[in-house]
């Protein structure tokens, strides 16, 4: 499945009120805004309700994290062919709280690649994503550590980071797309991330936590359309 830009990804972490009943219910939610407004959704459920969220929704849905692991002999890791088989079309890779070596996002990129599944390597600095921008994932999400779960957007906060970010990533690949994430919570924060030239946002507390998701969720949106 083709992924349209802009885009908003919503990362559901572990938090309770998104996982089990939960997951697959703010999964369909989230499908139900992409179906109104046309806009371009992906989850990502925690790891043991991808599969059931997959066979439920349309839109696109990622896994969490995938190991740089051989299918087989390795249990309780996640391998991508596991993620693939569970109808995922993507994973996030190296996300802040799951951080991996240089040379295992580079494995896991090929070999998603292979598979057919799309990346989203997360990157905490400009040299970080100058180097994974490199090895050509799907995207690159640009997320300084200090403001996750945090109330300050990274767009207000540091907006040099993020637009230093996509000229360089720009000037290294241009097929790589480029996210934002980090205390993102409403349509204007959106919007700001478009203007600084990133193809759209990557958050998870800001949805995951509304008391009225679908609210959140449609003022979100309301920011990719500027």
């Amino acid at each position: 499945m083709p992924i349209r830009k802009p885009v908003i990804v919503v990362n559901f972490k572990t938090y309770p009120e998104a996982s089990g009943p939960g997951a697959l219910a703010l999964a369909k939610l989230c499908a139900q805004i992409s179906s109104e407004t046309g806009a371009q959704l992906i989850v990502a459920p925690p790891m043991l309700d991808l599969a059931i969220v997959a066979s439920a929704v349309k839109i696109p849905v990622y896994a969490q994290h995938v190991d740089s692991v051989q299918s087989g002999s390795t249990t309780g890791h996640v391998t991508v062919e596991n993620a693939k088989a569970s109808g995922a079309l993507g994973t996030l890779v190296n996300h802040s709280e799951r951080r991996i070596k240089i040379s295992e996002i580079h494995e896991i990129i090929d070999r998603s690649r292979r598979a057919g599944l799309a990346t989203i390597v997360c990157t905490n600095n400009l040299a970080v994503s100058r180097a994974c921008a490199a090895m050509e994932p799907d995207f690159v999400a640009i997320e300084p550590p200090e403001l996750i779960g945090g109330d300050v957007s990274v767009t207000t906060a540091n907006p040099k980071i993020i637009a230093d970010t996509v000229l360089a990533i720009k000037g290294i690949s241009k097929s790589v797309g480029v996210l934002c994430g980090a205390g993102v919570k409403n349509g204007h924060d959106v919007a700001k991330a478009l203007e600084l030239g990133t193809d759209g946002v990557l958050l998870a507390s800001g949805v995951v936590k509304a008391k009225d998701r679908r609210a959140v969720l449609l003022d979100l949106v309301s920011g990719l359309k500027g």
